[in-house]
């Protein structure tokens, strides 16, 4: 059972979005202490986080999910877990992370509830706009300045730093999720879902993907 939960939310894969969180805590670190405490929490946090938005994405999207070949192995379509089994373990993880943001400073504890709608919401907009991959990348990207909060408590001086730091990951998720749409263009085109490759075609598809990519440096800057 554990093992079809891990394989649910791809969970291995949190090692490599992991580093979003991580760089805010290592800018904040410049101004403020860091302790094992709170990077643990941090660590957590980010790692409940993502369980719920993968969870929430399989539970909104198991419909799909079944008629898609590139998809209907899931762990919810082939029946290897049950809609009740994802509820719990998503409720689960939402319970970890609202803990965890309590538990590092008020400002976190705040914005906890604001974080979870971005994550989870993401879900249906697939089915409304294009737009969804920049959703995605800022769901993400919300890791960064979160990671600094964590650690400092305040929002950062000067302002714009992170919303800078989160314009960069919110460019590059983005532009790869426009490339990673590239395999479902028929798929979607048929169940009316929405995306950059649907919205302008493969060719200028990929050069708003670009172009994601370009403002990405343009952030980093």
């Amino acid at each position: 059972l554990l093992t079809r939960y891990v394989n649910f939310v791809k969970l291995p894969h949190t090692v490599f979005a992991l580093p979003f969180a991580l760089l805010g805590v290592v800018v904040a670190s410049h101004a403020h202490p860091v302790t094992w405490r709170t990077l643990g929490l941090v660590v957590v946090a980010f790692t409940a986080a993502r369980f719920v938005a993968m969870g929430f994405n399989r539970i909104a999207d198991r419909g799909l999910d079944a008629k898609n070949p590139r998809t209907r192995g899931r762990e919810l379509p082939a029946g290897r877990l049950t809609l009740g089994q994802a509820w719990g373990a998503v409720g689960v993880a939402a319970a970890l992370f609202l803990w965890a943001a309590w538990a590092l400073n008020p400002i976190c504890f705040r914005l906890s509830p604001i974080a979870l709608a971005v994550i989870t919401l993401y879900s249906y907009s697939k089915r409304f706009t294009w737009w969804s991959h920049v959703w995605l990348g800022f769901g993400d990207a919300i890791a960064g300045p979160a990671g600094y909060l964590a650690v400092s408590g305040l929002w950062s001086e000067p302002w714009w730093l992170l919303w800078m730091m989160a314009a960069a990951v919110t460019f590059w998720i983005g532009g790869f999720d426009i490339f990673y749409a590239l395999q479902d263009e028929a798929f979607d085109r048929v169940q009316g879902l929405h995306s950059a490759v649907v919205r302008f075609g493969q060719t200028r598809g990929i050069l708003v993907g670009k172009v994601l990519h370009g403002l990405t440096v343009v952030a980093l800057v």
